[in-house]
């Protein structure tokens, strides 16, 4: 239990699939608040015709991790090996720490398996991750055109040194 009425309890948890549509709906989320303001037309219309976010949740799903507050999933992270490739808090559910648990989580989980170094990816534009992995101690290790969307967006790869 929470002991600051400000700081909800997170729990987290493997994703199941009865998680799917909230997942869903996060990806969903996130999406319409973060990518969408940033792409061209042609780019958020080859998304939409994509499949996604449907085909990476039935790919990966059961590798996520999911936050749920009061029963309610309200943020996921996925990671493989040492690269972190997904963590999505709704908006509605943002500066509440869930995306820091998360990452906590999932670095957690990093040292588990005997990494030492923690790596992620955000775009420029992308000014509000940026802020949070810098916060978390990640650094700035290398830039790069993002090809995935085919807007002109550069890609920021970030690194962190996991300690024992």
């Amino acid at each position: 239990m929470s002991t600051d009425n400000d700081i909800p309890d997170i729990a987290i948890r493997p994703w199941r699939l009865d998680d799917f549509d909230a997942v869903k709906a996060i990806l969903d989320d996130t999406f319409a608040h973060t990518w969408l303001p940033q792409l061209t037309p042609e780019a958020a219309g080859a998304y939409r015709e994509s499949g996604e976010p449907v085909g990476y949740i039935d790919e990966m799903g059961p590798a996520f991790f999911v936050a749920e507050i009061d029963g309610d999933v309200v943020g996921m992270v996925h990671w493989a090996h040492d690269f972190v490739h997904a963590l999505h808090v709704p908006a509605a559910q943002q500066r509440k720490g869930i995306a820091r648990a998360l990452m906590a989580f999932a670095e957690d989980g990093m040292r588990a398996d005997g990494l030492a170094l923690a790596r992620l990816e955000t775009d420029t534009f992308n000014t509000q991750s940026q802020g949070l992995y810098l916060a978390l101690g990640y650094r700035e290790a290398g830039r790069y055109p993002d090809l995935e969307w085919h807007s002109g967006f550069t890609t920021i790869l970030y690194v962190k040194t996991l300690s024992p």
